[in-house]
């Protein structure tokens, strides 16, 4: 079916608003983010430095993580696991206290560049392969291979849990 004088006008002129749209969102981008409710930040073109997700359908080992946090300090129960490279975990994550918490697994420079994110937006949600955030009493698991070996960092990233001690650290041989 052919289109109409008029509707090839139309067509022309969505195209090229579709166009300027693109353009300004591409240059605007930048600008724009420190309006953007941080929940909207996803993760999703991040590049998993620690393995990836891992196979329900193959063997995985279970390791349970509690997080809590007490005077002056927050923490996991485990502050160092070690796994072989291949090898699939299920984290079983229990946050037993009253503050919300999280999981964040991947290289300590990942961590220290998003750690750097969620100082500006501290009400980043984390709901990801490689991460959860817990509110209190709240429990969950991640499934994760660990494909590199190397030296990995699982860390609660919302502001000031770092520095109350809340990390630990995955040996992959």
């Amino acid at each position: 079916m052919a289109l109409s004088k008029g509707e090839k006008s139309m067509s022309v002129r969505l195209s090229a608003a579709a166009i300027s749209l693109s353009a300004i969102a591409v240059i605007a981008g930048p600008f724009l983010a420190d309006f953007v409710p941080s929940r909207a930040l996803a993760h999703t073109e991040h590049v998993f430095a620690a393995g990836e997700p891992g196979d329900p359908k193959k063997p995985f080992r279970t390791i349970e993580i509690t997080m809590t946090e007490g005077p002056g300090t927050m923490s996991y129960s485990m502050g160092s696991i070690e796994v072989r490279k291949g090898e699939q975990i299920k984290f079983v994550l229990k946050n037993t206290g009253y503050l919300a918490h999280e999981f964040l697994l991947d290289s300590i420079e990942n961590n220290a560049k998003h750690k750097i994110e969620m100082e500006k937006h501290p009400d980043m949600e984390h709901d990801e392969p490689n991460g959860k955030k817990l509110e209190p009493k709240a429990s969950s698991d991640i499934l994760w291979r660990f494909t590199k070996a190397g030296s990995f960092e699982f860390a609660c990233l919302i502001p000031g849990h770092y520095e109350a001690g809340m990390k630990g650290v995955v040996v992959v041989k």
